[in-house]
């Protein structure tokens, strides 16, 4: 069936839906990674957007149950060049179009993704409708205007508090969108979680008396939340805090900094960055539309880690408080696991935090 991509600009492109076929409108952004759709699909991060991928052939090695990021997708829709109709891989349990149709997710294919890609990053994200039958420009206009995606974090989060067993170590998890890996990361670690609502009271959050905090990723500006950040300055000093995404930008927005809007954003498995502590250049997976505004950071923040490509801010730590976060994903494994390191670091953090403390006592 035909059908077409309709460009907040007036640009339209031309291709064949598949998947689930149903009129949808939302941001329009690109993905770099030459794997990992599956993931990309499931990330709650990708709330409101329709994902392109720039890496033409998507769907060759299939769809498997194991390797989700959430339960099911969070895409608006999904735009390829070229759709595997016939995907091979011993996990594969289901075809692309499969899964597409069950989760009830419109895509379209054909299309010049690199010309899409080249228009996103020349002239920036924007929306986007793609549509199987001819609209109006008042019927066009109002699709754009009534779209918005500032609840996207009250779509994602959990409904209600749930605990994952472990002997280690007790994390509180702030549950903006969190992928299912960075619950699994620190699992791997013998960590004992509770995972809470967003906009959970910090009281509620420290009945628990959890050893450390997770601020996890998620969708949308994170200026969307303000009850989030009040709740987050909170906890600074209390228990020690490590942000991830979103949570990286929410923690900055707490100790008093500020964050923007990047241009067309960094999404893939393949962006540069430096870690200052260590001083090497790690690999890392990247999906964030919005990044902190390294002109305003407080004076008691100091910058860990910059994206080698653009110079943007990618790792805080406070110079006193136990608190630090990142703007990429640690737990996404493109290198595979050189990464990892960031959860041991948080898991050092609190073990100084718990000796500390019986110091004082």
């Amino acid at each position: 069936m035909k059908a077409t991509l309709i460009l907040e600009n007036g640009q339209r492109f031309h291709g064949k839906a598949f998947g689930h076929v149903k009129e949808t409108v939302g941001e329009v952004v690109f993905n770099t990674g030459m794997t990992g759709y599956q993931e990309v699909l499931t990330d709650p991060s990708y709330t409101g957007q329709i994902v392109t991928m720039t890496y033409p052939l998507i769907g060759n090695y299939g769809i498997n149950l194991g390797d989700m990021e959430s339960a099911n997708p969070k895409v608006k829709g999904f735009i390829v060049r070229e759709r595997s109709e016939m995907p091979n891989h011993w996990r594969c349990e289901m075809d692309l179009d499969g899964y597409l149709k069950e989760s009830r997710i419109m895509a379209l294919e054909g299309i010049d993704t690199r010309a899409l890609t080249k228009i996103i990053r020349n002239h920036g994200t924007m929306k986007g409708i793609i549509t199987v039958r001819e609209l109006t420009e008042a019927q066009i206009q109002n699709k754009f205007d009534s779209f918005h995606n500032t609840n996207a974090v009250e779509e994602v989060t959990t409904k209600d508090i749930y605990e994952i067993a472990g002997e280690g170590k007790h994390v509180a998890v702030l549950d903006f969108g969190v992928k299912a890996n960075i619950l699994r990361s620190l699992q791997k670690r013998n960590c004992r979680l509770t995972v809470f609502p967003a906009f959970t009271s910090m009281e509620e959050i420290l009945k628990v008396n959890p050893d450390g905090i997770l601020l996890s990723n998620g969708p949308g500006d994170p200026k969307d939340i303000p009850q989030v950040v009040e709740t987050i300055k909170g906890l600074l000093g209390v228990k020690p805090i490590f942000g991830i995404c979103l949570g990286h930008q929410l923690l900055t927005l707490s100790l008093g900094g500020d964050t923007e809007r990047l241009k067309f954003g960094h999404r893939g498995c393949n962006h540069p960055v430096k870690d200052f502590i260590n001083n090497r250049v790690y690999i890392t997976s990247q999906n964030h539309g919005y990044v902190v505004n390294g002109k305003k950071l407080p004076q008691e923040v100091t910058v860990t880690h910059i994206n080698m490509n653009d110079q943007t801010i990618e790792g805080i730590a406070h110079k006193r408080l136990p608190a630090f976060s990142v703007q990429f994903h640690p737990e996404a494994a493109p290198g595979p696991r050189e990464n990892d390191y960031l959860f041991d670091r948080f898991m050092k953090m609190m073990e100084e935090e718990a000796t500390c403390q019986e110091i004082i006592a």
